[in-house]
């Protein structure tokens, strides 16, 4: 099964609407790899590993994220060092 890894940028309201949370609940619903943190400039940031279609179907979530969250862009780049083990909620600013 071919596998991917992306890193991602999410704006918009997603700091103090549970949108990390939402995001490690979601990915280990898909059984992703990586992490998901804030970041300083108020977006957050994640690294996702998995299957392709899985990845994309998380790549795909993200653009609605959880009820209290409203998302102004999702940017993607592809990412070289792919995750393992559970998916996680790092606690820094990146």
């Amino acid at each position: 099964m071919a596998e991917k890894t992306v890193r991602v940028v999410i704006t918009g309201r997603v700091q103090g609407v549970s949108y990390r949370a939402w995001t490690k609940g979601k990915a280990r619903d898909l059984g992703l790899s990586g992490w998901v943190a804030n970041r300083s400039d108020g977006a957050v940031e994640a690294v996702f590993t998995g299957s392709v279609d899985d990845v994309d179907k998380m790549l795909a979530a993200l653009h609605s994220g959880p009820a209290l969250a409203f998302v102004d862009a999702v940017q993607v780049v592809a990412a070289d060092k792919p995750q393992s083990g559970p998916f996680r909620v790092e606690h820094f600013d990146r």
